[in-house]
């Protein structure tokens, strides 16, 4: 008796799990291409990242990622559609199955991965870290110099904690005013309505870029925390799982092996490399294994570049942003941006 109870029970858990949101295996990439789009959810306005151009379009290297899915899956980036969300709406908006990838300047953590229902495929779009954007007439060099400051936060993310944390360890005081949107907090910061505004330093930069006089305004020199940003899906669908993820690890391999927009076509063509040939679909099957044709990468590159090209064009030296790779170039090239080998 006892064991037919654990049996029904096991039974009934299969079944809640089964209608209560979480995607069942292969779920995701049957109702993307059923509906012959991927839906992806990226930010409310943040430019680098994701952010409406002169025209409209979403640019941004969040953008792109969802776009480089698209070309996977459809061999057409342009198969994408956009939801902008705020911070609090974002997660909801994936586990309820309204956006099938969430592209949005998103720090993976345990409680995010384990414990609501998401999954972080495992490729960083962008490693960052949490620190401040003061005016320069305040006279701060250094976020040691802020007890006492009124800090503009952004609500319903782990910048409330890291500072929180920062300000305890270091012994000093602070008064926090929280936004809905990264915007509200910008402007609180430009009237003078806070001293100083806290966020990821790309945001900072982006921030910065958006105000009135950018030049007037300092990124202080501390990082106090980890905020390793990347796509997200829902758990419980490996198959979907596991294509957002090698697309990610395509952008990498691909620069890494000097392979770009440019060339790819090329490449895939003539190549006597036999990494590049696996990685390209010359050799092997690999497509087959993730559901998709051989010249995937081929079609990631050639409409949407590397992941070098997607971070020069949204964020580098030749942007507003002028964002150093830092700890995002490749390994090869003193960065810790890394990836598992096609094969």
């Amino acid at each position: 008796m006892k064991m037919l109870k654990s049996t029904l029970a096991v039974v009934t858990a299969a079944v809640v799990l089964g209608v209560s949101g979480f995607a069942q295996a292969g779920a995701t990439l049957d109702a993307v291409q059923k509906k012959g789009f991927v839906q992806c959810g990226v930010s409310d306005g943040l430019p680098g990242f994701s952010v409406p151009d002169a025209s409209g379009k979403i640019v941004g290297i969040d953008a792109d990622v969802c776009r480089a899915v698209a070309a996977a899956v459809f061999g057409d980036a342009t198969k994408v559609k956009f939801s902008q969300l705020n911070a609090k709406e974002r997660f909801t908006a994936l586990q309820s199955g309204e956006i099938d990838i969430l592209s949005r300047n998103t720090t993976m953590t345990s409680s995010r991965d384990a414990g609501m229902g998401l999954f972080f495929p495992g490729f960083i779009t962008y490693y960052d870290g949490v620190g401040f954007l003061a005016n320069k007439k305040l006279g701060v060099k250094s976020a040691k110099e802020l007890d006492g400051a009124t800090i503009c936060i952004q609500a319903g993310t782990t910048t409330e904690l890291n500072v929180s944390d920062y300000f305890r360890a270091n012994g000093l005081k602070y008064t926090p005013i929280t936004f809905d949107t990264s915007d509200e907090s910008a402007k609180s910061l430009e009237s003078g309505r806070c001293d100083v505004l806290t966020s990821d330093k790309s945001q900072l930069f982006a921030q910065r870029s958006k105000l009135a006089s950018p030049k007037d305004y300092v990124v202080l020199p501390e990082t106090i925390s980890k905020e390793p940003l990347g796509p997200v899906v829902r758990n419980g669908d490996d198959e979907w799982n596991k294509i957002v993820r090698w697309v990610g690890y395509a952008l990498l391999n691909t620069e890494e092996a000097g392979i770009t927009s440019k060339n790819v076509i090329e490449q895939a063509k003539s190549t006597k490399n036999p990494d590049v040939a696996r990685l390209l679909g010359g050799d092997g099957e690999y497509g087959k294994d993730l559901k998709l044709p051989k010249d995937w990468v081929v079609k990631i590159v050639s409409q949407v570049g590397n992941y070098g090209e997607i971070f020069e064009k949204n964020l580098g030296k030749s942007t507003p942003l002028e964002i150093d790779r830092g700890l995002n170039a490749l390994w090869t090239n003193g960065g810790i941006q890394y990836a598992p080998p096609v094969r």
